[in-house]
């Protein structure tokens, strides 16, 4: 019941008392015993055997609240940093043989909550993708929020790639929902392709979102009726995308380079279609064809109504196009020199 702003705090501070438990107080407690009872370590390790179950239950019983809490996709990176701390071994000893086995169940237990948790965490945001039917177009084609959310999302995600990587492969193994994606025939191709191993469970897992996220990028642009602006924002947002994944060394190694070539080769499609759906029409003005008039000779007259044409033309295109968004700067520079190439 507690408000997460709240729990966050709280499952931060549960991380350092667990560490500080399992390796400090613990160690030092169990010396004391040892100090009062040297010559009975049954008595010793009862006695402290008692304590410990009682304390590691008490924060295992945390961890387990905390799972029940409504899940979202922002909660996933305090979920990994329990996963983490439970991941190390907070119930070795010796002197805890008495209760090794009730403690390492509940253990185990715990961690199997948290990564149906991290699992469903990664549904809902798949979901979340899925199901944003946004009508409005996003003004002057500019990158999307929801691209620049999950891009950063994943970025951040990668810094927990071995743990996201562990997480996924014990829940594929114990057939946790939301992971039935990996066997789907053309996700293991496309990982293939990547060059990353077809075990990859986190891989297929960043695959499935990006698929998701193009999908629904593509109907986005749908909402633009300027055709050039339909492809202006697809060259913007799977710019940044692909941006985005060279800059960061993790996500760029699950993605892979092949990821990212066909990604630019799809760039440049964008970058063609957009030239062609603004400036052809305006270039028919400056063609040589139909100008002569008689006598085979020029015609100033249609040559005045032809650069008066491209004149007016142009500054329509260019009222309009002044307002478009490229918030990436080479991007910025290269539409500049491709458009000034192409009209000189």
């Amino acid at each position: 019941k507690m408000p997460w702003e709240s729990l966050e705090g709280e499952i931060a501070t549960w991380n350092q008392v667990v560490w500080h438990c399992t390796t400090v107080l613990f160690n030092a407690e169990q010396r004391l015993y040892d100090s009062i009872f040297p010559n009975q370590p049954s008595i010793s390790q009862k006695l402290f055997g008692d304590l410990a179950r009682y304390v590691i239950i008490r924060l295992l019983n945390f961890a387990q609240g905390a799972v029940l809490t409504k899940w979202s996709a922002e909660k996933l990176f305090k979920f990994l940093d329990m996963y983490e701390t439970l991941r190390e071994d907070i119930v070795g000893g010796s002197y805890l043989e008495s209760c090794a086995k009730e403690l390492a169940y509940e253990t185990s237990t715990t961690k199997d909550m948290i990564i149906e948790a991290i699992v469903a965490m990664f549904c809902d945001l798949k979901t979340s993708i899925k199901n944003d039917n946004e009508r409005i177009p996003v003004p002057n084609g500019a990158v999307h929020p929801l691209t620049r959310y999950v891009m950063n999302y994943l970025k951040y995600a990668c810094e927990y790639k071995d743990t996201l990587e562990q997480v996924f492969t014990q829940g594929q193994g114990a057939n946790i929902e939301g992971i039935e994606i990996q066997n789907h025939k053309s996700i293991h191709e496309e990982v293939e392709d990547v060059g990353m191993p077809k075990n990859s469970p986190f891989a297929l897992q960043l695959i499935t979102i990006m698929d998701l996220l193009d999908a629904n990028l593509e109907r986005k642009s749908k909402l633009y009726r300027d055709l050039a602006l339909h492809y202006f924002f697809l060259m913007n947002n799977k710019r940044y995308i692909v941006q985005k994944v060279k800059g960061c060394v993790e996500l760029h190694e699950l993605m892979g380079d092949n990821w990212c070539r066909r990604r630019q080769s799809g760039l440049r499609l964008y970058h063609k279609c957009y030239q062609r759906e603004t400036w052809s029409k305006i270039l028919q003005c400056l063609k040589p064809e139909g100008l002569q008039g008689t006598r085979n000779k020029v015609s100033k007259q249609l040559v005045k109504k032809r650069f008066k044409c491209f004149n007016a033309m142009f500054e329509e295109i260019h009222k309009t196009q002044c307002t478009w968004m490229v918030s990436d700067e080479q991007l910025q520079s290269k539409l500049r020199i491709s458009i000034s190439a192409l009209v000189i």
